[in-house]
């Protein structure tokens, strides 16, 4: 990995028409920081690798393993680490669902495991409620230069002959719209795409129901895969809805009264009766010699009829912008080709990666949100293992040769990493609203940058994840540049502060009549100070060896976060968990643990959110003296790691 930070290039966007908004600048380069390997998973592949399994990967940067990534952090910063990396032009697919400035809070929901993911709290049933993943509240100007960044981003990534779609929805469309004709250039719009679904009760309202989203795919270059997709026709009258009786060839089977079905061709004469038809049977179309030919697939075209979220209900991880496995699987089936690589920079519930995999992509995928990581590893530790046992089961021959086997995995493993630290221990929005709410300050949706007022001054709150910075003070000169008008005095917010940004402000307030910079240290401040006191997860495990084998037993997990939450919604009442496990999402065994890297031997991942944890386990004894890790994460996505050499 990278060992220091390096500065990289990006091109200009040459296109037009060209949106104009206030703070727009053009991003020319960007600083790539350091990845940190934090957790590898891997599963031993049931078929023999084929004699050309280098050169799948002869095309991959040497600094990182052959495998699926997984990356935490802002995906701003993850892109450039990419490509300082290795990765310029060499993603073949983008999928991305980006926020769509809607002016609302998403949240994943959270429940405790157990029967119906409740527990009992003085005798009622209770689930813990809702974490707040990221709040897609931002000013428009701020919306279209965070978009318009990684987009130049993006385009820098891709391969010549790669694509790249853009899930929209009718908030934003039409101005992403625009900004991708910047990025990329009108000539390499390809289409726009209508997904059509049933999500919201048809109830009477002032307007028409949306329910519809939109993708736009565009292109890198002059050329670029597609692979011809076709969809079933559920009736004979879809072909008309098409054009296909344009030509008066289309063939349908018929029922009478009496049961008995009779070809009919369509014609000019039959044609305003057709709606009402007892038709049955397969569809067929006469070819230019006169004979029939069967249309059971027709083409796609730009209008797809999917569901929402495809049953099983188990598809499910709690995110309400969750996007169907279904969609994901036409995309990229028809935009790339086996062993391509695919790349999701807003990855949410993970259905990207899990499709890639499915359909033997490889693939990248980053996150801002721990809890995004967290889900999506869940959902590839069940499928690589799912994958094994179905290949295992086959004849690797009557594999290979079956149309409607799945391809095999490109890859076996994956590797998570964390760009620029983004390991918070309380999710960044949720520390923003518990500091304004202590402090008494106003908060200002609208605003991209400052996060509300405290009497007369602006107030920004710092990440919690690292002290006050030289660094933050920039963005702020920044921004305070970009409102020449703004003549108010600032707060700032943090936890801790590094002596040089203290000398920093005190040079900076020497020479500004205006904009004086104040902190509000929430440590040791003595108004507000001792606000933040975070207790962490605690397990109790025990690890031995027994002769060949290695059994270890969690005993007892106690999350303070989630008990104080419990009883920050009962009030009065204390909330009582009578089974540990309850709070319990995951627990994970390293048998070989070496302090950096968490390499997953053993996962236990329960399928559905009423089942629980084993916590008992037993595994193969590994070498004298090797460090056994145990990484317990809790329903809100804390986690704690135990360790113990055997």
């Amino acid at each position: 990995m990278a060992d220091k930070e390096k500065q990289v290039k990006v091109g200009k966007a040459k296109g037009r028409p060209m949106l104009t908004w206030v703070g727009k600048k053009p991003l020319t380069s960007v600083r790539a920081y350091p990845a940190q390997h934090i957790e590898s998973f891997s599963v031993e592949p049931p078929v023999q690798k084929s004699g050309d399994e280098q050169d799948l990967w002869a095309d991959w940067p040497d600094k990182f393993p052959k495998g699926g990534l997984l990356f935490h952090g802002d995906n701003k910063d993850v892109l450039a680490h990419l490509l300082a990396n290795g990765f310029r032009g060499k993603v073949k697919l983008i999928y991305i669902d980006p926020p769509f400035d809607s002016g609302a809070d998403y949240v994943r929901k959270v429940q405790l495991r157990g029967v119906k993911g409740t527990t009992k709290v003085d005798g009622e049933e209770y689930t813990i409620g809702e974490q707040v993943q990221y709040e897609d509240i931002w000013a428009n100007d701020n919306y279209l230069q965070f978009m318009f960044e990684r987009l130049l981003l993006l385009k820098e990534l891709m391969a010549n002959d790669g694509s790249i779609v853009m899930h929209v929805d009718s908030s934003k469309g039409h101005l992403l719209r625009v900004l991708l004709d910047e990025v990329f250039s009108p000539d390499h719009f390809r289409s726009e795409i209508t997904w059509h679904y049933v999500k919201y009760q048809m109830g009477a309202t002032k307007q028409f129901v949306d329910n519809n989203d939109y993708m736009y795919w565009y292109v890198k270059g002059d050329s670029w895969t597609y692979n011809l997709q076709y969809q079933k026709l559920d009736k004979p009258k879809e072909l008309l809805a098409k054009g296909w009786d344009k030509d008066r060839r289309v063939i349908v089977n018929l029922r009478n009264e009496e049961g008995k079905t009779y070809k009919i061709k369509i014609n000019e004469e039959k044609l305003d009766n057709f709606w009402s038809l007892p038709w049955q049977g397969e569809v067929n179309v006469l070819s230019d010699d006169g004979s029939e030919i069967k249309l059971n697939d027709v083409p796609i075209d730009n209008t797809w009829l999917l569901p929402y979220i495809a049953a099983p209900s188990h598809e499910r991880t709690g995110y309400p912008t969750q996007k169907p496995v279904v969609l994901l699987e036409r995309i990229i089936k028809a935009l790339s080709n086996q062993n391509d690589l695919v790349m999701d920079c807003f990855l949410g519930s993970g259905t990207t990666v899990e499709v890639a995999q499915k359909l033997g992509r490889h693939w990248i995928g980053c996150d801002i949100n721990k809890g995004a990581i967290q889900t999506t590893a869940k959902r590839l530790h069940a499928l690589m293992r799912e994958q094994t046992e179905t290949l295992a089961n086959q004849k690797q021959g009557e594999l290979v040769a079956s149309e409607d086997a799945p391809p095999l995995p490109a890859q076996w493993s994956f590797n998570t990493y964390r760009v620029n630290d983004y390991d918070l221990q309380i999710q960044h929005n949720e520390a923003v609203d518990l500091a304004c709410e202590h402090i008494g300050v106003t908060r200002t949706r609208a605003d991209g940058y400052f996060d509300g007022t405290l009497g007369k001054r602006l107030v920004k709150i710092v990440p919690f994840n690292h002290p006050l910075t030289p660094m933050d003070l920039e963005d702020l000169r920044q921004e305070l540049h970009r409102r020449p008008e703004e003549e108010r005095d600032i707060t700032l917010v943090c936890l801790g502060m590094e002596l040089t940004a203290r000398a920093w402000i005190e040079d900076y307030n020497r020479a500004r009549p205006i904009n004086k910079v104040h902190v509000i240290e929430l440590r040791t401040d003595k108004k507000y100070g001792g606000f933040i006191k975070h207790e962490p997860l605690i397990a109790s495990v025990t690890i031995k060896r027994r002769k060949d084998t290695l059994s270890v037993v969690v005993n007892d997990v106690f999350s303070p976060t989630i008990l104080q939450r419990l009883n920050m919604e009962q009030g009065v009442f204390r909330a009582q968990i009578d089974d540990w496990r309850a709070v319990v999402d995951c627990i994970m065994i390293d048998t070989a643990y070496e302090g950096e890297v968490f390499n997953v031997a053993l996962s236990d991942i329960p399928a559905r959110k009423q089942d629980l944890v084993e916590g008992s386990y037993e595994l193969p004894g590994p070498p004298q003296g090797s460090t056994v890790a145990v990484k317990v994460i809790d329903m809100l996505g804390e986690e704690v790691i135990v360790t113990q050499t055997v």
